[in-house]
């Protein structure tokens, strides 16, 4: 369901479609939180999901918003590559951060991830994308046999703009022929029971079609 949207996220800004499997080892595909609070697919400190445009607050934190967050990651790794010029080494820096990978670089006086002496982490974190995409292009070699009825179909959604302060999102959902389970399964960007629409600004809440 979400790597075919991913992907062609990242081909808009022009990124290998690999760093798809990126968020596979960053959070198993689910909306977790990490310990240091690193949130989402693709486990997005608060700080940094500002930075590249997401919206974070009680009531709307955007890093859940699995498209969005991609949007977010490609911003952050246009900008590593723009630093490194090796897609290697921006995959290495989305784990140790282009501040600490460029520090070990210099320290180091190499400029190759598989030169660098690194944290366990970083040092085995390209290995981990190269075999979590060999896994699932591959999956009968490994003894996982995936048949069409395993896979998650994309959704017919429909969305509906608002631009008026939500004060009941449980009263909004049942307006819109659904429950609040299925409106917080579809919209987990959403934070709470309600939607603070500030003057001029706008919000997409995806609703699925039964």
């Amino acid at each position: 369901r979400w790597l075919p949207q991913m992907q062609d996220i990242l081909r808009k800004y022009d990124i290998p479609e690999d760093f798809k499997y990126l968020p596979l080892i960053e959070s198993n595909l689910l909306n977790a939180v990490s310990p240091r609070e690193a949130v989402g697919y693709w486990q997005i400190l608060k700080e940094s999901g500002r930075e590249f445009g997401l919206e974070i607050s009680k009531e709307v934190d955007e890093r859940y918003d699995p498209l969005k967050a991609t949007e977010a990651a490609c911003r952050y790794l246009r900008k590593a590559y723009e630093k490194f010029g090796n897609w290697t080494l921006v995959a290495a820096s989305y784990n140790r951060g282009i501040s600490g990978l460029q520090r070990a670089i210099e320290n180091q006086k190499v400029d190759s991830y598989y030169d660098l002496y690194l944290n366990e982490e970083t040092s085995r974190y390209v290995f981990r994308i190269i075999a979590i995409k060999e896994i699932i292009s591959n999956p009968l070699k490994y003894g996982f046999k995936v048949s069409e009825k395993h896979l998650y179909p994309i959704e017919s959604l429909r969305y509906v703009e608002v631009n008026e302060t939500v004060h009941d999102l449980v009263a909004f959902s049942k307006e819109h022929g659904i429950n609040y389970k299925l409106l917080k399964r579809h919209n987990p960007w959403l934070r709470e029971e309600k939607l603070t629409v500030k003057r001029g600004k706008t919000y997409r809440i995806a609703i699925p079609e039964s």
